[in-house]
């Protein structure tokens, strides 16, 4: 198995069970048991919709990582691997820092273009 390829996943992992953890204690803090405020500045919201877009990729890249790095991936592959998972990194930013999720944002441009074009990547990695 591909060390970097675990190394991945374990990023992956980490940003959506960190993720679940921050929704979970900023709903504790403010007394919150469901939904969240429809404001795209709220904390709250963006945490949902963070943890939400990750729970989205990181389960099937986490396979696909997992899947062609146990298959003595080629440099080129490895690569997609680590810039897909910086790319989901940095789309998490993007929904976190900026004071609104209202405008797009360079960081969610990068974060999202990165994802799906890794992605498309990965996927035609299977094929050969």
């Amino acid at each position: 198995m591909n060390d970097i390829a675990l190394g991945c996943v374990a990023v992956l992992g980490l940003l959506l069970f960190g993720l679940g953890l921050s929704v979970s204690m900023t709903r504790f803090r403010e007394r919150t048991t469901a939904g969240c405020a429809d404001d795209p500045g709220n904390l709250l919201h963006k945490l949902v919709r963070a943890h939400g877009n990750t729970a989205e990729y990181a389960p099937f890249l986490a396979v696909l990582f997992l899947f062609l790095g146990a298959r003595s991936p080629s440099a080129v592959t490895v690569s997609l691997m680590v810039i897909a998972t910086a790319c989901r990194c940095l789309l998490v930013v993007g929904l976190l820092a900026f004071p609104t999720m209202a405008k797009p944002n360079p960081l969610r441009l990068v974060g999202a273009l990165g994802t799906y074009g890794t992605g498309i990547g990965l996927c035609l990695a299977l094929m050969r």
